[in-house]
């Protein structure tokens, strides 16, 4: 594995769960060396959720915890904060995802921290962000993307709102921090300085909503879940088929469409007044959707498909985890790795993206162990001596 892009570059995590821990995931991913710190006596709540694995394990801990070293400190003692202020010093980011305050209270706060350390970037990813009222508030991913306006668009029309299977409020304020830790990296090399990242939750999500408050903005619309279409975009949406797998179709350009029709054999529904252009479509969509339904239920997937794709349509299956792992495109880009295990001995995830060409990212290592690096990372860069690392250790604080 070739050195990643952030070689060089020390960071120090001090959050838990998904939110700041992805944050650290993506930076370990690139190259850069994250020092995990974790209580000693029950570690990131991550070793334990998810399905239980063999002798307790988490399936989700060695994606999470990869390409990061894991260092036992108590934060809530006095000997535990000095060691952390040591690490820090000589750290180039700082990750957190504590409540707003809580860094404060223990005074590794910001404004501290960049007095021994001045070119210190520290990432803050919190519900609310460091500021308003309600910075205070606990916040989790499922409050983030209801107020972040992402519930509320998300399942079907006839029902209370969806969630989309997976933390993508957590994840999305983890990526945008480590997109802010970057633009902060960039800066200082100019001033010299360092300075916070703010991620808030819910503006993670906000970010990524499109036009959802403009339109409402300018039109007074108030966008609404409308299942598995996008209404106005048409046709784009699943379809059944006679095998009963679904597939999706998108052809919603009217050269696609024209596509579409004529492996239909109807191409005169391209010049047809209710479909023969992107408006028409949109408000002809779901009698279109239901014509297009009836072709496909009449065939087998495994024949369509290959028509769709000769004629130039975007179309597929809906994968599962089976269907990722089996699949050529994923297999000759090594979408999905398998890295040892000392327990599992392989164990697959997904791998480091984007891919960059000449300095691409990679998982080195799965999560690490419980304080699996503690003494190291003490004597290298700490620099306490083997003798008060295991005094330390005798009494808890590592």
């Amino acid at each position: 594995m070739t050195e990643g892009p952030l070689a060089g570059v020390r960071v120090i995590e001090m959050g838990q769960l998904i939110a700041g821990p992805f944050c650290g995931q993506v930076l370990g991913d690139f190259g850069a060396e994250v020092i995990k710190l974790e209580d000693p006596k029950t570690g990131d709540p991550m070793r334990q959720w998810g399905r239980s694995l063999p002798k307790g394990l988490s399936p989700w801990w060695p994606v999470i915890g990869r390409n990061k070293k894991s260092v036992t400190i108590d934060l809530r003692t006095d000997e535990g904060r000095d060691i952390a202020r040591a690490l820090i010093a000589k750290a180039d980011v700082v990750v957190e995802n504590f409540r707003p305050g809580t860094l404060e209270k223990w005074g590794l706060g910001y404004e501290a921290m960049a007095v021994i350390n001045p070119g210190l970037v520290m990432a803050r990813v919190s519900g609310f962000g460091q500021t308003g009222p309600y910075s205070k508030r606990a916040g989790y991913a499922l409050v983030g993307e209801a107020m972040g306006g992402l519930r509320h668009i998300t399942g079907e029309p006839d029902r209370n709102p969806a969630r989309a299977g997976i933390s993508i409020g957590d994840s999305l304020s983890g990526l945008n921090a480590a997109l802010g830790v970057m633009m902060a990296l960039h800066a200082r090399q100019r001033t010299g300085k360092g300075q916070v990242v703010d991620a808030a939750i819910y503006e993670s999500v906000l970010t990524v909503m499109e036009n959802l408050v403009t339109e409402y903005d300018l039109t007074g619309y108030i966008r609404e879940r409308s299942g598995a279409v996008l209404p106005g975009i048409a046709p784009s949406n699943v379809y059944p088929t006679r095998s009963g797998e679904l597939v999706l179709i998108g052809a919603n350009q009217d050269t696609l469409f024209k596509r579409l029709c004529e492996l239909m054999g109807r191409p005169d529904l391209a010049d047809d007044p209710r479909y023969r252009d992107h408006a028409a479509r949109g408000i002809n969509q779901a009698e279109l959707d239901a014509r297009i339904a009836a072709w496909t239920l009449d065939q087998d997937i495994d024949d369509l498909l290959p028509k769709l794709e000769t004629a130039g349509l975007a179309c597929g299956r809906i994968y599962r985890a089976p269907d990722m792992l089996a699949d050529p495109q994923f297999q000759a880009r090594d979408s999905i790795v398998s890295v040892p295990h000392p327990v599992f001995g392989q164990v697959k995830m997904q791998n480091a993206f984007p891919r960059l060409t000449d300095t691409p990212g990679g998982v080195r290592w799965p999560g690490p162990t419980l304080g699996e690096h503690t003494e190291a990372v003490l004597a290298e860069v700490a620099g306490l001596a083997a003798d008060k690392v295991a005094e330390l250790k005798a009494r808890g604080v590592v």
